[in-house]
């Protein structure tokens, strides 16, 4: 029988749900299970309604599921809010104190047992042995996950916190819970890891040595996981006074010679297009991750959202090339940062990555190891690489669009830049006949650009329907797709990463092949479907939207789907 539960922690902020979510999450992985977990939480730091969702099976999982198995509800709103999604023979845990009547509930001394242990602070430890318990996970493993959770607090702290968690296991042992299930431990399948932690990776990888950022909510978890390594890698983190100050940064240090990055989300993102203007007409390569959320303005701080696609394609005052790239998995978040780095620097344009709180902040299994490139190619031209080093020209015509790139002070070659038009010295002007060749030579880059784009990610692509999506909804949509054909309804998708110069000559083999496609996405204008008509003159037929700040579950993608093609 196969294995496919979700497991709810809800309550205030403050209380801990991250806590209890992770451990779960750390022993289910050392068991050798699947899983991801999705982390909703308010904008506040205590009270309002937060949950962590656990989504555990024996198959690979990148969706959440909206069926509840388990609900530890840590105080009595969780369980009003969410016990419409809690199965019928689902158990609501709640602590005494707080709990309710009802058939589904099971009622125990959190706060009691807790304070038996050690104190009130390791309420979490009892909550999630009760939990691992009820599932029928073996103690031992949640023993060596406990002491490797709290090995940097000492012995004291490790000894209370395993006394705690075994006062969970113990206060359930009676209990039968028919969602249990045979665990048989087995080796991790791969390490855990959110889309923050993948792009910071990522960074690193690709050669990162200077990162400036403000911070902006979901993209501040980037630079404080660089950040907590900076002193072990040659890298510098800085936390400017504002995301203008960050971007101009970045244009600094890679006009230095240093591969540079900043993260924000799209209010910074905004703050920044006058910055991403001059690393245009400069043609210095810099890499911005714009983690979207809800707005405008402030919107929803910790929500998500796929509305910034064609803003980040036409930021900034008028036309240059970037490239654009919006990653499905925190495997291809850092494969993804990896390249940006590379491309930006090879084609001296900027990279922007387009991430979400969903990805950044989700829990997912990461089978397919991280690699890292053995060798880092640097596009730098030095005076041995040129004839005469003091007839060096920064911005020379070439058919390519990319123009020999040398660093200041680095050698008898001067480097001159400007914001203002430029001759091919560097030198400002006003000729009209030279605005138009650099307008043309900046734009020729697009060519080789676009040959370094990936296609599509197809799956059953020789279907009658296809559903088009875009970055973090690649999970949900092809879990989607397997609810429809054994619906008996022919449907597979495409999942774009590479936006930016559009593959239109892929997309536009594989959309012709089937009878009709649906957009899926994250706003509600159908971003990606525009763009599609656009760059290859196809219509979509129908769309699936969703724009309340929460993540797509599969059977809404599918219901979606149903209401339009039966």
């Amino acid at each position: 029988m196969s294995i496919d539960i979700s497991v709810m922690i809800g309550g205030e902020a403050g209380q801990g749900i991250q806590t209890v979510g992770e451990l779960l999450a750390r022993v289910c992985r050392k068991s050798g299970l699947y899983l991801m977990a999705i982390n909703d939480f308010e904008s506040r730091i205590r009270g309002g309604h937060s949950f962590f969702q656990v989504r555990i099976s024996d198959r690979p999982v990148d969706a959440p599921h909206h069926d509840i198995n388990l609900l530890l509800s840590l105080d009595k709103n969780s369980y009003e809010l969410h016990r419409k999604d809690l199965l019928d023979e689902g158990i609501a845990v709640m602590e005494k104190r707080n709990s309710i009547s009802g058939k589904n509930i099971l009622a125990i001394p959190f706060l009691e047992l807790a304070e038996k242990s050690g104190g009130k602070i390791t309420s979490n430890t009892v909550a999630a042995g009760a939990c691992l318990a009820l599932l029928g996970a073996p103690f031992e493993i949640f023993r060596e996950i406990v002491s490797e959770t709290f090995a940097a607090k000492g012995e004291t702290v490790i000894g209370k916190n395993l006394e705690a968690a075994l006062a969970g296991y113990e206060a359930v042992k009676t209990f039968s819970y028919k969602f249990a299930f045979e665990w048989k431990p087995d080796k991790p399948r791969g390490i855990l890891s959110d889309g923050s932690r993948a792009i910071a990776l990522g960074a690193l990888a690709g050669d990162c040595r200077f990162a400036a950022f403000y911070p902006m909510s979901p993209a501040t978890g980037i630079m404080a996981h660089l950040a907590s390594v900076a002193n072990e890698f040659p890298l510098v983190v800085e936390q400017a006074e504002d995301e203008i100050s960050a971007v101009n940064m970045i244009i600094g240090a890679s006009f230095a010679g240093v591969r540079a990055m900043t993260a924000t989300s799209g209010g910074g993102f905004c703050l920044m297009t006058e910055g991403l203007g001059l690393a245009g007409i400069t043609e210095t390569p810099v890499v911005i991750v714009n983690a979207q959320r809800p707005g405008p303005a402030t919107g929803l701080a910790t929500r998500t959202a796929q509305a910034d696609l064609l803003f980040a394609i036409n930021a900034s005052q008028d036309e240059f090339p970037r490239f654009v790239f919006a990653p499905g998995s925190p495997a291809e978040a850092f494969e993804t940062t990896v390249r940006a780095f590379h491309l930006a620097e090879k084609h001296q344009v900027p990279a922007i990555i387009l991430t979400d709180q969903f990805l950044n902040d989700s829990l997912f299994i990461v089978e397919r190891p991280f690699a890292v490139p053995e060798n880092i190619e640097r596009f730098i031209a030095c005076d041995n690489d040129m004839k005469n080093p003091s007839e060096y020209k920064r911005y020379a015509f070439t058919s390519s669009g990319i123009s020999p790139r040398a660093l200041p002070c680095a050698g008898k070659a001067l480097v001159m830049v400007s914001g203002n038009e430029h001759k091919e010295d560097g030198h400002s002007t006003e000729s009209a006949e030279t605005r138009t060749r650099m307008v043309n030579k900046r734009k020729a880059k697009l060519y080789g650009m676009l040959s370094e784009m990936n296609p599509p990610g197809t799956y059953f692509p020789e279907s009658e329907i296809l559903l088009a999506g875009w970055g973090s909804t690649r999970g949900s949509v092809r879990e989607a797709v397997d609810i429809l054909r054994k619906d008996g309804i022919l449907a597979g998708c495409i999942n774009f990463s590479d936006l930016w110069p559009f593959p239109a000559d892929a997309v536009k083999k594989i959309l012709k092949a089937c009878e009709k496609f649906y957009v899926v996405e994250l706003n509600s204008t159908a971003q990606l479907g525009r763009l599609i008509k656009e760059q290859t003159a196809l219509s979509y037929s129908g769309t699936v939207l969703k724009y309340d700040g929460r993540p797509f579950y599969p059977f809404e993608i599918a219901d979606g789907i149903k209401k339009q093609v039966r």
